[in-house]
């Protein structure tokens, strides 16, 4: 972090201790005999070591700088992934290198694990390195950070023309984070973006702008957030340097000093500030930085000034304990040095409308140079840097996630301490559990809720796109309508010149659509139909659930009174434009209040005790044997009776079973009122099922009943060989009604299936 030095009896914040260790490295280390190198057989290994963009590090260098404040067990594993990695040095393609890579990484304290990742998603590694060779070497969590890692660096998806909205760049930002399930895969992909801006210079002129554009549009906001000032500040400087040359040019021009002469004039100004603070009594921790090329050019183009009227080309912050020592250090700092009154801001008496607090003054420092210098509590620091006043909310604006704030917060504390191991579970998670991001075929983001389908994709994009979707793509191969998104699809749909949506979409069971707004646009587009048709399409509706039900007959006016109508033509209508859904429907023909009862049937109930056995409570007497009738094979949530039999128990019929309706009446004495207790296990059901025969139906069906795991008990086929017809009869294990609903549902949407019903 260049720029933010340490001065004698000055306290340096924790994120740059590891910085300064690191710049101590080759005094404190010392001479040492090479240990031995380990070696992968799979790369043949040069006589000369591979020259670096690390300047140009030799190996022993590399080892000593990358190793230095390890532990023994975890230096051979990065010394094996540095042996790898320099081996990938071979690649004759102009790409980043993973060494260049984890120098800028061990600069910033980063942990061992993350070094490792920095190193092994090397390109040429990636393209030449097996995936489980990483895992069995290094172990399952550097390897899936090198997988987030690789998926980070061949994300190819940025369009400048799609950015030119600060919302769709936000979108393209939470995509990345959501394609993630480590954080830490974020600095390496910056500093490989960092590297790979340093090699432009042998790239072609579109690619250096594609590339600079994307760094500032993309990469810069997230190393912002992320706190890592040495990587935003070299982004933002290398892709200015090729975005606008000119004005690059002619900044480096005006600032006369160098960098390093800056650098040393802060830390002259520092020095002086804490011995005057030190003498009044006043502790504090006092750092600072000269303001790099591309703010300095933002900061021109925002207050439409010229180069020689900027005040603050060079920052210092001052940190203290309390509020009143603030306004003591700023006495001190008027005392010393003339203040430029305009550019006085009390931010502590009045803060920013995001409740940003500190006190900003800008002096003429040693040498008539201008000198920012912001003083701030710790409080008012970690609020700023880490609160909902973070530094990146007002400079970028916009509302942001509260998962993304908090992963943030863990890892710019992580940068800071690297061996709290809390901290590093905290977003070892992903940071959009509830979001997927998916890519239209021109590369623009859609964001969608977990569980989005393709479906959900194209009522996203337009309603008409919605109604007019027969199929879709997913990375140029098919997928089904309910196939499940994940971010970072390319999601292509396929439509019809004329089309509707189907009333199967707004069923759940089926998996069409996940979304409100797409379930809202199906039904809003069925309200619109004519009175006559949605009379007509409810009426075959509602036949079709009495008979996939295996309903005798249906009692419209108990159906009007239940969805509280006034007339049985309005729940046809209701039913026909999608107002009343199918779980609703078939919710409504299950309830037992209203369901078609034998009028001559009369139903026997003692009030006594109640017994349970085999999931039947029944009522009047007690321990009793149950068995299921196997000629209507009742399950949970079906309306029953029971009938007691001579030396069987009680056996348990559906009310609407054929035996039941025609029994004598005499023998009605012997029906008795039961109902269901808990569920078991499963039932046997049969269903019947017609459909047009084709190859593949049979797997079809079975990998259904497989994934919602339901046995099949018995199974028989007949084929018409003339028309092609093919009915099937099976005995199906289900654990109750519902789950037998949904089975149907799904099998009914199979292609070439016209018909599939419970058997009576």
């Amino acid at each position: 972090m260049a720029g933010r030095q340490r001065s004698h009896g000055v306290k340096l914040p924790g994120r740059w201790v590891a910085i300064v260790r690191k710049l101590a490295l080759n005094d404190r280390f010392g001479p040492q005999a090479e240990p031995r190198l380990i070696r992968h057989p799979f790369f043949r290994m040069n006589n000369h070591r591979h020259a670096s963009h690390a300047a140009d590090s030799s190996h022993d260098e590399l080892y000593r700088s990358l190793t230095y404040g390890f532990e023994d067990e975890t230096v051979q594993s990065i010394q094996l992934a540095l042996n790898l990695a320099l081996d990938a040095k071979e690649d004759k393609l102009v790409r980043p290198r993973g060494t260049d890579v984890a120098v800028r990484l061990k600069r910033l304290g980063v942990d061992a694990q993350t070094l490792q990742a920095a190193l092994l998603s090397d390109p040429f590694l990636r393209d030449h390195l097996e995936p489980s060779y990483i895992e069995d070497h290094f172990g399952e969590t550097v390897a899936n950070l090198v997988r987030n890692v690789n998926r980070l660096n061949t994300f190819s998806d940025y369009s400048a023309d799609l950015v030119s909205e600060p919302e769709q760049a936000e979108v393209l930002r939470r995509m990345l984070l959501a394609m993630i399930d480590d954080v830490r895969a974020l600095p390496i992909k910056l500093a490989y973006r960092v590297v790979r801006l340093r090699i432009l210079p042998r790239q072609s002129y579109e690619q250096r702008l594609y590339i600079a554009r994307e760094a500032l549009d993309i990469y810069v906001p997230l190393a912002n957030r992320l706190g890592i000032g040495q990587l935003k500040w070299e982004l933002e400087d290398l892709a200015f340097r090729y975005l606008d040359p000119q004005a690059y040019k002619r900044l480096a021009t005006a600032l006369a000093e160098n960098r390093v002469a800056r650098e040393r004039y802060i830390q002259d100004f520092i020095e002086h500030l804490h011995a005057a603070l030190t003498k009044e009594g006043i502790e504090a921790d006092v750092y600072g930085r000269p303001k790099h090329i591309y703010s300095i050019w933002r900061k021109m183009q925002r207050k439409a000034v010229d180069f020689n009227e900027l005040y603050d080309l060079r920052a210092v912050r001052v940190i203290v304990d309390k509020v009143p020592t603030c306004y003591a250090v700023l006495g001190v700092v008027h005392t010393l040095w003339q203040y430029v009154p305009k550019e006085f801001d009390d931010y502590i008496a009045n803060p920013k409308e995001n409740g940003y607090q500190s006190l900003h003054t800008i002096v003429v420092g040693p040498g008539g140079a201008m000198v920012e210098i912001q003083i701030r509590t710790r409080d008012m620091h970690n609020f700023a840097e880490l609160g909902v006043a973070a530094h990146w909310r007002y400079k970028e604006g916009g509302k942001q996630n509260a998962a993304v704030e908090k992963s943030i917060v863990s890892l710019r504390r992580l940068l800071e301490n690297r061996d709290d191991a809390t901290l590093l579970e905290d977003f070892r998670t992903e940071l959009y559990p509830d979001r997927v991001f998916v890519l239209t075929p021109k590369g623009e983001v859609k964001d969608l809720m977990k569980g989005a389908t393709p479906l959900d994709f194209a009522y996203a994009i337009h309603t008409e796109v919605g109604h007019r979707c027969r199929g879709a793509k997913v990375g140029g191969r098919i997928v089904p309508l309910t196939y499940e998104l994940k971010s970072g699809d390319r999601v292509e749909i396929m439509t019809v010149k004329e089309g509707r949506p189907s009333r199967s979409w707004l069923n759940l069971h089926l998996g069409y659509l996940k979304t409100s707004h797409a379930r809202s646009k199906v039904r809003h587009w069925f309200k619109k139909q004519d009175h006559e048709r949605n009379l007509q399409d409810g009426k075959a509706i509602l036949e079709k659930e009495r008979q996939r039900l295996g309903l005798k007959t249906i009692d419209l006016r108990e159906l009007t009174r239940h969805f509280r109508l006034s007339r049985q033509e309005d729940v046809l209508i209701g039913i026909g434009r999608a107002d009343i859904s199918l779980n609703q429907l078939a919710g409504a023909l299950e309830a037992p209040d209203w369901r078609d009862e034998p009028t001559h049937l009369k139903l026997v109930a003692d009030h006594g005790r109640e017994a349970r056995r085999d999931n039947v409570s029944v009522q009047g007497i007690g321990n009793l044997l149950t068995t299921y009738a196997g000629c209507c094979k009742p399950l949970p949530g079906d309306a029953i009776i029971g009938y007691i039999t001579l030396g069987k128990g009680i056996a348990i019929h559906r009310q609407d079973c054929e035996n039941i309706l025609q029994l004598p009446e005499e023998k009605h004495n012997r029906l008795i009122e039961v109902q269901w207790g808990e569920e078991p296990d499963a039932f046997p059901v049969e269903i019947h099922l017609r459909a047009f025969d084709r190859q593949g139906l049979l797997r079809d069906i079975t990998q259904i009943l497989s994934n919602e795991h339901v046995n099949i008990l018995e199974a028989n086929t007949h084929k018409n060989v003339d028309d092609q017809r093919v009915w099937m009869n099976m005995t199906l294990e289900v654990r109750n009604i519902t789950q037998l609903r949904d089975i149907m549902d799904k099998i009914g949407q199979l292609h070439n299936v016209f018909e599939v019903r419970r058997k009576r």
